[in-house]
């Protein structure tokens, strides 16, 4: 997967260029009200092309999964704000497109995912909540082949190279290949859930803080939660700044997406961790644009993931 490895790590990064600027300049006319209420900033729809429109060059024959579509983009009322997002996507891509490309290009996101093939997921700004805030966010994508997860690469403009130094260098760029060696990252060595940090959604209605509260009172962690927004959990996880990370249900009629995991559930299992849901089942990736079969979400290092799933267990499904 080399030649897959640097296309998905140049349109990460070139992605990241885009949300950087607009990170830097962010003003509320760039930001619509999906139907689900999440904010979209004119970052969303400009990443979404670049990483579309760099696969679609490299790998035409293969289709992706993305989060947005061009609905809000299209006609008089989405002229002014597809007017930005032509701008800015066109200042980091080799070949200019024109109105109808970009529209065209958004929508290659459009695949209903599935168990066969080649599939690309993406999601070009996870944690817009974080990038609004200007926190924390991440450019997530990765490549499933016949549902496994097989390549992850993760862009995180904001996060601090150096955790103990947060006001220093930051931009991290995080990649994963299965059974492939990179620069070794792995999860901080622990025996003990009791001296772990763990870390959660900065959203309440993304995850439950008191069930988590409880868990970690069972567990007999002391340490305040780390609270940031998007797959940045995964990272923070995987170069051992937190130990845990756990998303709980909120309600019982949600169904977590693939592009908010996929990515970061392979640089976990790379870095020696394992990923579950809280039945300790393995993420499905194979069934389409959600994980339908799974409910919610622990990631832990192997040492330490199966007493935190029987605590999870006593909280949570015994309710």
């Amino acid at each position: 997967l080399a030649i897959e490895r640097d296309v998905a790590i140049n349109a990460v990064l070139r992605a990241s260029k885009i949300c950087q600027k607009v990170f830097q300049n962010l003003v509320t006319s760039d930001t619509v009200i999906k139907k689900d209420r999440s904010p979209v900033t004119v970052a969303d729809f400009s990443a979404q092309v670049v990483v579309n429109k760099i696969l679609y060059e490299s790998f035409p024959n293969d289709p992706i999964v993305g989060e947005e579509e061009s609905g809000s983009l299209r006609g008089d009322n989405g002229k002014e704000l597809r007017n930005k997002v032509l701008s800015l996507a066109n200042t980091v891509l080799d070949t200019l497109l024109n109105d109808n490309e970009l529209l065209d290009t958004i929508d290659r996101g459009s695949f209903p995912g599935g168990s066969s093939g080649r599939i690309w997921a993406l999601d070009p700004i996870d944690g817009t909540m974080g990038f609004l805030r200007r926190e924390q966010f991440c450019i997530g994508l990765a490549l499933i082949i016949d549902g496994d997860v097989r390549l992850g690469v993760l862009g995180c403009p904001n996060l601090p190279v150096d955790f103990k130094a947060p006001e220093g260098e930051k931009g991290c760029l995080f990649v994963a290949i299965k059974g492939q060696e990179e620069t070794q990252i792995r999860l901080a060595d622990i025996s003990s859930p009791s001296a772990a940090l763990f870390c959660e959604s900065v959203v309440a209605e993304h995850s439950s803080h008191s069930d988590a509260a409880k868990i970690a009172s069972f567990l007999g962690i002391t340490k305040p939660p780390l609270r940031m927004d998007s797959m940045c959990k995964y990272c923070a996880v995987a170069r051992g700044d937190a130990d845990i990370y756990l998303r709980l249900p909120v309600r019982v009629d949600y169904d977590e997406n693939i592009w908010d995991h996929a990515a970061g559930c392979i640089l976990i299992k790379e870095a020696g961790g394992i990923v579950s849901d809280i039945n300790n089942k393995p993420l499905d990736f194979s069934l389409g644009r959600t994980l339908k079969t799974n409910k919610e979400v622990v990631v832990a290092h192997s040492k330490i993931h199966g007493q935190v799933i029987d605590v999870v267990q006593r909280v949570i499904l015994k309710k």
